[in-house]
């Protein structure tokens, strides 16, 4: 397929330069050139701004934005707008909340022009060889656009998930089951860690990714934070967010449904930004690994 791809960051390149591998033809636009360069070199088509994308873009376009959430989606799509016809496909593939998807989807609809939502899952490695997408809005939009979330994600990686703005609610839960998930397994550390029995952690993370019940990605990801320092001394323990946890403890308030994990695990983010333990340098280093989300070095 041809498509638009804007917003190169570490996911929107990853991506971009997987679908080059799997032939698609892309034309890329980002503020940053040195990005739009690099991909150009790969065999993208490089754009200076979007009209000069859209331009290169026969109708009915597909554009994919992978920006970061909120004003600055809005403004590409305000920028885009006028440049596209009825018929024209924007999917966003950033962590939108999705009630801004769904006004985004009625406020396109006006134009004739159609806007998918995209949840994309799977970090940096996800987005370079395999990611794991929920999509939102109309059925037949998605149809067009399935051969190239084939060779995006992973095999049964990818589905529709229904009208506008549930795929950016799956991947806003999917985000606050992930909070939940790394906040047990950093407690759990650290009681081993304090546990006087001189574990290797690096050695029982491993064990545990192999045939337990609680093995899988997360697990793995512990076990390669760990080799780099077995105390992961090399990081401070304030945990960052970026929204979707809070989003996830206000939707379960708004349809009143009980998130208790998920609710303590976004709080002890919280209280990680001022008093630190193991268990928050191990959901700080968890972060590091999948995301490549920034941590604070340790002075």
């Amino acid at each position: 397929m041809k498509a638009g791809i804007v917003g190169l960051g570490k996911m929107g390149f990853n991506m971009a330069e997987h679908l080059l591998e799997c032939r698609h033809d892309l034309v890329v636009y980002d503020l940053a050139r040195e990005a739009v360069a690099a991909l150009a070199a790969k065999g993208a088509v490089a754009a200076g701004s979007l009209q000069e994308l859209a331009g290169r873009l026969n109708s009915p376009r597909l554009i994919w934005l992978m920006v970061p959430a909120g004003a600055p989606v809005d403004s590409t799509i305000e920028l885009l707008a006028p440049l596209l016809e009825r018929g024209d496909i924007i999917v966003d593939g950033g962590n939108s909340h999705y009630k801004d998807s769904e006004r985004r989807a009625a406020r396109l609809r006006e134009e004739g022009i159609s806007f998918l939502d995209a949840g994309t899952s799977g970090g940096l490695e996800g987005a370079r060889h395999g990611a794991c997408i929920m999509v939102g809005g109309e059925k037949a939009v998605y149809d067009i656009i399935e051969p190239l979330l084939v060779d995006l994600c992973v095999e049964k990686g990818y589905g529709y998930m229904g009208r506008s703005g549930s795929g950016h609610f799956a991947k806003m839960v999917h985000n606050g089951i992930e909070y939940g998930m790394m906040q047990a397994i950093g407690e759990g550390f650290n009681l081993l860690d304090a546990s006087g029995y001189d574990f290797d952690l690096e050695a029982l993370s491993r064990v545990w990714a192999h045939g337990s019940v609680i093995r899988g990605w997360l697990m793995e990801l512990m076990e390669s934070a760990l080799q780099k320092d077995p105390k992961l001394g090399y990081l401070k323990g304030s945990i960052a967010d970026s929204g979707e946890g809070r989003w996830t403890v206000e939707a379960a308030l708004e349809h009143e449904v009980s998130i208790p994990v998920i609710a303590a695990s976004l709080f002890s983010r919280y209280r990680s930004r001022s008093d630190e333990n193991f268990s928050d340098r191990a959901v700080a280093a968890l972060r590091h690994e999948f995301g490549g989300h920034a941590f604070i070095d340790k002075p």
